[in-house]
């Protein structure tokens, strides 16, 4: 398969972030026990970095969090070893996620411009531990190893001092205003080391706790003990290593190191060799970029973010991860996001319901979608996808035309063996082709997956799981999302639509009320549906109003206008099978009973015709007796008509 890596776009994009994390100023290099200490100026911030006298393969790193000064005999053993150790001084912010946004800059400064090694291990001495696990689940993917000497894991117990600690009076307050939260609010704020900790446990990234005992500033019963047992539930690989020789200090806070050389072997053994994933860079496609969006972040302070797609959009995952992510590089900007998931549906849904999920809970500036898990699960042709896909599209910048869209082809087993069989996938190559053609930018996800299992990465069946995947899978995306995120973009003018791909595309998709309905025969209104059998259902249609018709002969018509005319129901265990004419003309026969429907009243959407001329058209349909062998009985419940204009 040939991928163009880098457009013109990306070598623009690239240079210009290039220059912004690279513009320090000048280093200074001093001598620090026996190694080259290269000090500097990070985005206004004191940082440096301590280089071994012989560096190992990979450039191995350490980097620490807050007193780095503190305990430096593993640093020392590992700088011998071959170990760089980073600093950036964050201090004081409390692993707040305005320092994990410095934190990114500096890891991505290292990283790409002094080559450092793409995994760190990370040190958190006391309230350092808010800052590596804070940064950690941000960055699962970017971590070998966690070592957290009496680290604080929950700011309520330090500095708070709401449990047997004394806590800290002015650093509490610091605290508080820091992250803008009330003494009330902090009772239930969840953003702390001790939560959300399944990505970090699904990359397996091993922590090591060394802690004391009889500590009474952080005490272990409030911080240590709870986030090792909710790691180890999760299936994170824990060590714990308590300091019980020489002197307790601060009330049992400060402690000396028994063998720093076991902790050194810890660090080494999880970080050589280094080994170099796979670039995201090259399943990204800009195209036109983000900068209209983030133009109107940075500007009027506000944004409208939508997720559109199915069930791998609905689920949490990605999705809430990318609009934390924006909200903290945008902190000042108000964001409205909008959750548009819905499972089972694939992109003719999305462009008959763009209209009411999106739009009408608010414009998008910036739009993600995705749907070519279900468009292959679901059967949509070729064309049919063009045509949903530039529908969306085209709906997006009639409505605001400086929107930036994301378009992404998540993965799945059949994508998987299209690949290995040499087959570039239906579905992945409609996304791209739109998205080029459109200037959106774009994101292939099936591809990236597919690489990274068959370089040995990791594994589908223990780490990605499912087509729904799991907390690794949802890290898997979400890391490369990011990186498109990270980027600078300038802006550009408003989208000039292009000639149309397909004339028949339903860039005037939208739902028609049940109500128009008319000649209802055997047909019923009911207001609130709700099934007889207990079998599933999906949010969204189920207490809803819904045409419904359950024996043969039943029949309805429907007037409209527009190209296409088409039915969204609900396919459950008896659902049957219709005929339908437009204008008169040749009837057909359609089977509403799909792979699904034993097991869900599953939302179906079925295009009865979308080539019409433009005009005013006449549906007519009707229940047949025959039904579907595998069916217990002749229902059609229709919940809404599907009418491009």
């Amino acid at each position: 398969m040939k991928r163009k890596y880098y457009t013109w776009f990306w070598c623009v994009i690239l240079l210009f972030t290039t220059f912004g994390i690279s513009a320090q100023t000048s280093e200074k290099t001093i001598s620090w026990r026996g190694f080259d200490k290269v000090e500097f100026t990070f985005e206004n911030r004191g940082a440096w970095y301590v280089k071994p006298q012989k560096a190992l393969p990979g450039n191995p790193w350490v980097w620490r969090a807050h007193f780095p000064t503190w305990h430096t005999e593993m640093d020392s053993i590992l700088l011998s070893r071959g170990f760089y150790v980073a600093y950036v001084n964050t201090n004081d912010m409390f692993g707040n996620p305005k320092a994990m946004q410095v934190w990114d800059r500096f890891y991505d400064y290292l990283v790409k411009e002094k080559q450092f090694a793409p995994k760190v291990a990370l040190e958190g001495v006391s309230r350092g531990g808010l800052y590596v696990y804070g940064w950690a689940k941000r960055n699962p993917d970017k971590v070998s190893c966690i070592y957290a000497e009496a680290p604080v894991c929950d700011p309520k117990s330090w500095p708070g001092g709401k449990g047997k600690g004394p806590g800290s009076k002015d650093d509490w307050a610091s605290w508080l205003k820091l992250y803008n939260l009330t003494e009330e609010q902090a009772k239930d704020f969840k953003d702390i080391p001790l939560n959300d900790l399944a990505g970090l446990a699904a990359f397996k990234v091993p922590i090591l706790h060394v802690i004391g005992l009889a500590d009474k500033v952080v005490p272990v019963a409030e911080n240590s003990d709870i986030l090792i047992k909710n790691y180890t539930q999760l299936g994170g690989p824990v060590s714990v290593y308590p300091m019980t020789r020489g002197e307790q200090k601060l009330e049992g806070h400060h402690f000396p190191i028994e063998h720093p050389e076991f902790f050194a072997n810890f660090i080494y053994q999880h970080s050589v060799p280094v080994v170099k994933p796979l670039s995201h860079q090259p399943y990204i496609e800009v195209n036109r970029g983000l900068g209209n969006a983030y133009e109107k972040f940075r500007t009027t302070k506000k944004g409208t973010v939508a997720f559109l797609g199915g069930s791998i959009t609905h689920n949490p995952g990605w999705r809430n991860k990318t609009s934390q992510y924006l909200t903290e590089h945008f902190p000042d900007t108000e964001f409205t996001f909008i959750a548009a998931g819905i499972p089972s549906l694939g992109s003719t849904p999305h462009a008959y319901r763009f209209q009411r999920d999106v739009i009408g809970k608010g414009v998008p500036d910036l739009l993600f979608v995705e749907a070519a898990v279900n468009d292959r699960g679901n059967g949509f042709s070729e064309k049919a996808q063009i045509r949903a896909l530039e529908g969306i599209l085209r709906q997006m910048y009639a409505k605001n035309p400086k929107a930036n869209v994301v378009m992404m082809a998540f993965s799945e087993p059949v994508k998987n063996n299209d690949y290995e069989a040499g087959k570039e996938p239906v579905e992945v190559a409609v996304h791209q082709k739109l998205a080029k053609y459109y200037g959106a930018s774009y994101i292939n996800l099936a591809r990236e997956v597919y690489d990274r299992i068959r370089t040995g990465e990791f594994s589908w069946q223990y780490d990605f799981k499912d087509l729904h995947p799991s907390p690794y899978g949802q890290e898997v995306y979400f890391q490369t999302i990011k990186e498109l995120l990270k980027l600078d973009f300038p802006s550009v003018q408003e989208v000039k639509l292009p000639a149309l791909l397909d004339k028949f595309s339903y860039e005037k998709g939208n739902y028609h009320p049940i109500e128009e309905a008319k000649n209802l025969k055997g047909f019923t209104l009911v207001q609130s549906w709700t099934p007889k059998d207990k079998v599933s259902t999906r949010d969204g249609f189920v207490n809803v109003p819904m045409l419904v018709g359950e024996e043969a002969n039943a029949a309805l018509e429907f007037d409209f206008k527009g190209k296409a005319v088409g039915i969204a129901i609900i396919s459950g265990p008896d659902a049957g099978k219709i005929s339908y004419s437009i204008d008169g003309k040749k009837t057909q026969t359609l089977d509403l009973f799909t792979n699904w429907s034993t097991q869900l009243h599953l939302p179906w959407y079925l295009m009865l015709n979308d080539e019409l001329s433009p005009g005013k058209h006449k549906l007519r349909l009707n229940i047949i007796s025959d039904k579907n062998e595998k069916s217990a009985g002749n229902a059609c419940r229709i919940v809404y008509f599907l009418v491009n204009e």
